[in-house]
This record gives C-alpha cells, sequence and structure tokens, in this order.
C-alpha cells in the first residue's frame, strides 16, 4: 500500500516547480496501478490549502479546480481516504518524543504513525520523515 504525502501531489500540479514532470509522471503511474493508495484528509486537505493560495503559487487553482482534482482521485477504484483507527494515539505517542517531533513536525508524526498503523510505504520527498522509527519511507523523485 501507498501512502501519499501532500508535496509529491502539489509537485505534480504546479507546472512552476523543477519536480513537476517526474512527480506528475509518478502519480500518473501510481494512480494507474492496482496497488491501494492510501490518501489521508490531510493530504487532501494540504492540497486543498496550498494549491489554491496565492501566496504559496504564483498561478494558483481555482477551488473548483482543485475539488475537481481531488474528486478525480478519490473516484478511483484504488483510492481510498483513510482515517486514524484505534492503533493511531499510541503509534503517535511513541514516535512524538522518540523523533522529537514538536511544531511544523507534528503533522509529519502523523502521517509516519498512520503509515505505520495501515502497514503502507510512506511516498513523500520530505527528508524528515527519516526520524521516525518503524515507518517505511520512499522518495520517487530520487533516482
Amino acid at each position: 500500500m501507498i501512502l501519499i504525502d501532500v508535496n509529491l501531489l502539489l509537485y505534480a500540479y504546479n507546472s512552476a516547480a523543477p519536480e513537476h514532470s517526474v512527480a506528475r509522471q509518478w502519480l500518473e503511474e501510481t494512480f494507474s496501478n492496482p496497488e491501494p493508495v492510501l490518501l489521508p484528509w490531510t493530504t487532501v486537505l494540504g492540497f486543498l490549502r496550498i494549491a489554491t493560495s496565492p501566496k504559496v503559487w504564483s498561478q494558483p487553482l481555482l477551488i473548483s479546480q482543485a475539488v475537481e482534482i481531488v474528486d478525480s482521485w478519490l473516484s478511483l477504484p484504488n483510492v481510498t481516504v483513510i482515517q486514524a483507527g484505534d492503533r493511531h494515539w499510541p503509534i503517535l505517542r511513541e514516535l512524538l518524543p522518540a523523533s522529537q517531533s514538536r511544531g511544523a513536525l507534528v503533522p509529519d508524526a502523523h502521517l509516519a504513525a498512520l503509515a505505520i498503523e495501515h502497514g503502507a510505504v510512506l511516498f513523500t520527498n520530505d527528508r524528515d520523515f527519516g526520524r521516525y522509527d518503524g515507518v517505511r519511507i520512499a522518495n520517487p523523485l530520487e533516482g
């Protein structure tokens, strides 16, 4: 199973990003394969927030465009929106102090805990995830 961090989605839809073409190709291949893809609500909401922000993108998406993109993802048979389950808090509670996460790293710990809880590989371009023991990480933009 693949759990996707928001940065890969943003690169795939931001043609100004240097990582755009590689991220877009990876995302299209990932969505067209039968392997299950997990999208946490935090990832979906992060995409909607950042992709429509004129403070972040020089040419932000309209909210209607961003919603249409999310609809297209969620209509795919291999894509599931995941929630935190019963094991989430115990996993997160251990990850936070062990990784010395605080502030902006707390949402990363949440994603790491989701990946561990659901037995997924976390696909990201964010090197901060290396601090979380037990999470399997892959960066499709490397190599």
